[in-house]
């Protein structure tokens, strides 16, 4: 066979799901799922690292656990282990969906809740997705759209607050934290529109360097964690003591329920426009459980749950490569960075109002994916009905937390400022109860 027609036949490979291709062929593939992802892998950590009040030294060693359980959780969706894992292109990081949870319980009892809630939800999410086939078909298509929807919204006043600063900073609001915040959304908005091909795929990454050097030129980069960084070093085993709280244990156990609905998204999309086929109950269990038992392992690390990426499995449906061996070349180089902490420091002196500008972007993004969503279900009175009234239930009911005053603590723990647990809930049982044909009624 001569030297082209074997290139040929390893090009094809690519777009078969467990083709053979040489490393060298897989390396810019899988840098490139590395690249969409990386700077949404890393952002809910800044994020609650931040509101939680720990040092930069603590969060640069959270940030190389995030690259190394990131790169772990892809591996085994790529690769199952007995049951968990898909077996498809999937890519997994850090999740967004938790965020608000997160700062909320980080601020109240502090980072050791957040880890103990983890530990506990990933359990439960784990095993629920090993019998995922007795229970999935109450999430409907228009539930999760809903869901997504209301993710979207609950994460912009955090991508806001970054804007401004950050939570708890002196000069909130300073026109040095707008100078940023705009240069680097602009940047992001421009790079969008004028890059080619897969390149738009990098177009927060481009606004996250503008604005880094830009914060450089202002002086406002903390390089002073750097000196007791090592150059190698392996990840730390349970750096945060972990500590129970029942009324964070539920939260976290719904909110869970409601990253197990995304997954279930997410597999089926990719399923149907990388593969052109729907995605198997074997599949789709096995991708919740990678979900809820990757997630318990990042604990372990000191890090926030793990779930399927939605720009990663964008970034398939446009280039149609669904190679594992090229997304598992990825996984590898997240790995191995995650074990250089020179690279978790770095990312963690980003300034606040720099991530602001890019996540107001991304959160945008997602506020319109679940519409989108919203619109492949279908405008029936009972799509509509339960997409309505659960979003207006947990948007509004949220934004005046007092009126939960007369239920328990633990319910105002679970619902009153977390609307994405209240959508869920709300939408859960609205497509339980309306008749199916609700026109003909």
């Amino acid at each position: 066979m001569t030297k082209e027609k074997v290139n040929n036949k390893e090009m094809d490979a690519i777009y078969t799901l467990d083709g053979k291709i040489s490393l060298l062929k897989a390396f810019p593939f899988g840098l490139q799922h590395i690249l969409a992802m990386f700077v949404a892998n890393i952002t809910p950590i800044i994020i609650v690292a931040g509101a939680s009040g720990l040092s930069t030294k603590d969060a640069s060693m959270l940030l190389q656990s995030a690259m190394i359980i990131a790169g772990i959780g892809t591996l085994i969706q790529l690769f199952p282990l007995w049951k968990v894992g898909s077996g498809l292109p999937i890519v997994m990081g850090i999740s967004f969906t938790f965020v608000s949870l997160a700062c909320t319980v980080g601020a109240q009892y502090g980072y050791g809740t957040i880890i103990g809630s983890v530990l506990i939800g990933g359990l439960v999410e784990g095993v629920l997705g090993l019998f995922a086939k007795y229970w999935i078909k109450i999430v409907s298509p228009i539930v999760a759209a809903t869901v997504v929807t209301a993710i979207g919204f609950s994460l912009l006043s955090v991508g806001a607050q970054s804007f401004g600063g950050g939570s708890g900073v002196d000069n909130f609001g300073a026109v040095e934290h707008w100078i940023l915040g705009m240069v680097t959304l602009v940047s992001c908005i421009l790079f969008n529109i004028f890059a080619k091909g897969f390149l738009k795929q990098l177009s927060v990454l481009f606004g996250l360097v503008v604005g880094y050097i830009l914060a450089l030129c202002m002086g406002m980069v903390d390089f002073s964690a750097f000196k007791d960084v090592s150059i190698v070093s392996l990840p730390h085993i349970l750096p945060f003591k972990p500590e129970f709280n029942i009324n964070a244990i539920i939260a976290f156990v719904l909110i869970f329920m409601v990253s197990a609905t995304e997954t279930i998204g997410d597999t089926s999309a990719l399923a149907s426009s990388g593969l052109n086929r729907d995605a198997t109950t074997k599949e789709t269990s096995g991708s919740i459980a990678c979900d809820g038992f990757v997630s318990s392992l990042s604990s372990v690390f000191g890090c926030l749950p793990i779930t399927s990426f939605s720009q990663n499995v964008g970034l398939v449906a446009m280039t149609k490569v669904v190679n594992k061996y090229a997304i598992a070349t990825g996984a590898g180089i997240m790995i191995l960075a995650g074990f250089f902490p020179y690279i978790g420091t770095l990312l963690a002196t980003l300034p606040s109002a720099v991530l602001g500008g890019c996540t107001i972007m991304m959160f945008g993004t997602i506020v319109i994916s679940g519409v989108q969503m919203i619109g492949k279900c279908g405008f029936s009175q009972r799509n509509i009905t339960i997409a309505a009234l659960s979003l207006s239930v947990g948007l509004g009911f949220t934004q005046c937390p007092e009126i939960f005053d007369i239920f328990p603590t633990l319910v105002k723990t679970v619902f009153a400022e977390n609307c994405v647990a209240l959508v869920f809930v709300t939408a859960i049982i609205l497509n339980l109860i309306l008749p199916k044909k609700m026109e003909q009624q």
